[in-house]
């Protein structure tokens, strides 16, 4: 039997190739989450502090962020006011990939509103 072309076949594979292309899947359309907006009241916002501090002690770039969050929250202005700092600093130190030293940790707590004490393990 000699080798033909299937015309038809040709046709409807290739038109059904193209539909198939035209019906990609759009990708879902997501915003980032920011916690900061859903910190409202000051019995949220230590909720949110004892939590990182209890779940994940040692973490402190996460405790850090978690802080950073609050002064969002609470408005950064006030806060590098209060503290004393500038607001860029505040927002570079306490971002994910900051590393503030302990003096701004304890000065952005300290315009929190916050006290940190220790007690036995």
């Amino acid at each position: 039997m000699p080798w033909r072309f299937n015309w038809r076949e040709i046709f409807w594979s290739s038109r059904i190739r193209k539909v198939a292309a035209d019906r990609t899947v759009q990708p879902t359309k997501t915003m980032p989450y920011d916690v900061a907006s859903q910190l409202r009241t000051p019995e949220e916002m230590a909720a949110y502090r004892d939590a990182w501090l209890e779940e994940a002690p040692e973490d402190a770039a996460g405790i850090a962020r978690a802080l950073g969050d609050i002064a969002r929250a609470t408005g950064m202005t006030q806060v590098a006011k209060d503290a004393g700092l500038s607001r860029e600093s505040i927002y570079r130190a306490l971002s994910a990939d900051g590393n503030p030293s302990f003096a701004t940790v304890l000065k952005v707590a300290r315009a929190l509103g916050m006290k940190l004490h220790a007690e036995a393990a």
